[in-house]
């Protein structure tokens, strides 16, 4: 349920509980004080008051009827004694006046002490004001005698029975009121304001934990509300947040291992160069075919340094993606069959049998960088003839491919990848070897570069190996239909 909802609801609910619970407490009021509302001591309370009321209205308008249509039966002492009991039973008395003469006074009327002339100005105060100022209704009704005598019936009603109990009744009834509003009212904003503020006081909490460093402590907000999707983006920022941070550290850990390894991959030439030149410096390369000797290995030991700090550059610009890549239509089925063919001719294929093989003989035509996937198969055959220990020594380029994609497959017959190590091999300044030595030449960035290339180009690559056999090397690129668009 929204915020936007639930606080409708709970209007709605301030608004409508305070008045049906105020009209439960008034009848429970009414039933209480007044069960002897018409004062005939029945205790039936406001249904005894109607019933009296009714009565009382009847027997008026009798009275009123009796003046219109025959005004001499209130010359009939026997008739005007029978109205005169039956309307004592309802609180209420009969005056009659001719020629301004009082001829007859209900007994009701005398106990109460009221003359005619008060009554005449009750009635007529009533007549600007209906309901006048004292505690009794006065109705007058004229007549006009047989004998053409004038007068008027005057029936005076006592609401003092009504008014006795409203006077303890109403404060109740207010009293009730505000009781019923405060508390309905401090209720349901107690219920809707803990709504509120329990999410907020768990955010709050989680908040302060980030503060602190603490990125575990997690917020589960189980509500399907804007605090639930609020709580949620919290929680996901946290998730975030810690990953980054981990992020950040394990970059700042590759960070340390980069400059360890760049420091001992270059300090190992550095450090030969140093010997030969100190060999040359102390006469120990006292003939010219020495001195050539010495000349040679700081030369080879310059290049590897050149070579390694090429490749770290070259790395570094892949890792940040600052190295654009110039995709465009190529067959790669043509590209390695002539590329294999360059390399049969290169001075380190030399007893290295190479051989390419293709599932079929139609153009495969892909999207690539065509120099940097130069770049890819030379690292994968370097990396493979740095381990090759068989004298029959064998690289093979196989090609298939499907709907969607090419797949290069680079097999050698070399000493194999325990399997403990496949999944690293991509990794920047890996070497199989334990010690890490470098007899065999290299960075340890080869492998790691063939796959920011591929990966950077849209495809995949894996190792597959097996110990004493040799390794495989896969890599896809994207194929593109034949308006020259990616599948």
């Amino acid at each position: 349920m929204s915020i936007k909802t639930r606080l409708l609801l709970s209007y709605m609910a301030m608004t409508f509980m305070p008045i049906v619970l105020f009209a439960f407490i008034a009848a429970t009021l009414v039933s209480t004080f007044y069960k002897d509302m018409a004062g005939t001591m029945d205790g039936k309370g406001i249904p005894a008051f109607w019933e009296t009321t009714n009565e009382r209205r009847d027997l008026i308008a009798g009275v009123k009827f009796m003046s219109q249509n025959d005004p001499d039966r209130f010359n009939d002492i026997r008739f005007l004694k029978n109205t005169d009991e039956q309307l004592n039973g309802v609180h209420s008395g009969i005056v009659v006046m001719k020629n301004n003469q009082v001829s007859f006074t209900s007994s009701f009327v005398n106990s109460l002490d009221i003359d005619a002339s008060e009554i005449q100005k009750m009635q007529s105060s009533q007549t600007q004001d209906r309901w006048g100022k004292t505690r009794f209704l006065v109705e007058a009704f004229n007549i006009t005698l047989s004998d053409h005598t004038t007068g008027t019936v005057y029936v005076l009603s006592d609401l003092y029975p009504f008014f006795k109990e409203v006077r303890k009744f109403f404060p109740l009834l207010v009293l009730s009121l505000l009781l019923v509003i405060g508390l309905t009212n401090g209720v349901l904003t107690y219920l809707v304001s803990r709504s509120f503020i329990k999410p907020l006081f768990t955010l709050k909490h989680a908040a302060e934990q980030i503060k602190k460093g603490n990125l575990d402590h997690g917020v589960e907000l189980e509500r399907k509300d804007e605090f639930g999707e609020l709580g949620a983006s919290f929680e996901e920022m946290r998730v975030r947040l810690r990953e980054s941070i981990h992020l950040q550290l394990q970059y700042e850990e590759n960070r340390k291992e980069l400059i360890s390894n760049i420091s001992h991959d270059l300090k190992t030439p550095i450090t030969g160069i140093k010997a030969c030149v100190q060999g040359i410096q102390d006469g120990i390369a006292d003939t010219v075919s020495k001195k050539e000797k010495y000349i040679n290995m700081i030369a080879k030991k310059a290049d590897d340094m050149d070579h390694l700090i090429d490749e770290l550059m070259l790395y570094s610009k892949l890792d940040i993606n600052q190295l654009p890549f110039h995709m465009e239509p190529l067959d790669i089925r043509v590209y390695l069959q002539n590329y294999i063919e360059e390399l049969r001719h290169d001075p380190r294929m030399d007893n290295i049998k190479i051989t390419f093989s293709s599932g079929r003989a139609s153009p495969v035509r892909v999207m690539a960088d065509h120099e940097k996937l130069s770049r890819v198969i030379i690292n994968i055959i370097e990396n493979s003839l740095k381990y090759m220990d068989k004298a029959h020594k064998e690289i093979n380029v196989e090609l298939f491919d499907d709907e969607a994609k090419a797949t290069i497959h680079i097999q050698d017959n070399g000493t194999g990848i325990d399997s403990n190590e496949l999944f690293h091999i991509f990794n920047r300044f890996y070497r199989t070897e334990p010690s890490r030595n470098t007899d065999t030449g290299g960075t340890g960035l080869g492998l790691a570069i063939v796959k920011q290339i591929v990966e950077g180009q849209g495809g995949t690559v894996w190792a597959e190996s097996q110990l004493g056999e040799g390794t495989s090397i896969y890599f896809t690129l994207s194929k593109i239909n034949h308006e020259g668009e990616d599948e």
